[in-house]
């Protein structure tokens, strides 16, 4: 009787893991049209050019002083990509800039991005590093032009 015992606690978990691989049933049978059609098809918008682009991110960003330009919520950005830098709605071109962060900072390049300033922003690996900021986390920093 205890052998017949053991052989059951040994082979039901066992039999009850080899049915875990089984197909559903229900995903055998032939799927139902609702009945819906597609609606019509929209016409892509004209294409627009490059300067058009250009001047209309000038419009909404005006060029940064030296000086403060606010502070925005950093998230770990692309990790491959080497470099200190900042990826942010706070400038409208390519600058170098600091990262303020609890009295201590990091030179950094200000990257602009679509956004409004209040978007949030992007940051190296390397500078959140120098930060030491959490690298999961969500953190406010202060942002400067040089």
């Amino acid at each position: 009787m205890i052998q017949i015992m053991r052989n059951a606690f040994f082979l039901l978990p066992i039999l009850a893991l080899a049915g875990c691989d089984l197909p559903q049933l229900d995903m055998l049978k032939p799927k139902q049209e609702t009945g819906v059609t597609p609606g019509p098809v929209v016409e892509a918008p004209e294409e627009v050019s490059e300067e058009t682009l250009e001047s209309a991110a000038a419009v909404d960003r005006p060029e940064a002083q030296p000086g403060s330009l606010g502070t925005t919520v950093v998230s770990l950005g692309d990790a491959t990509q080497a470099g200190s830098w900042l990826k942010t709605p706070l400038v409208a071109n390519t600058r170098p800039g600091k990262v303020w962060y609890n009295g201590r900072w990091a030179a950094v390049t200000l990257i602009p991005i679509e956004g409004e300033s209040g978007s949030g922003s992007r940051m190296s690996l390397q500078a959140m590093q120098l930060l030491s900021l959490p690298l999961t986390g969500l953190t406010e920093v202060e942002v400067t032009a040089d």
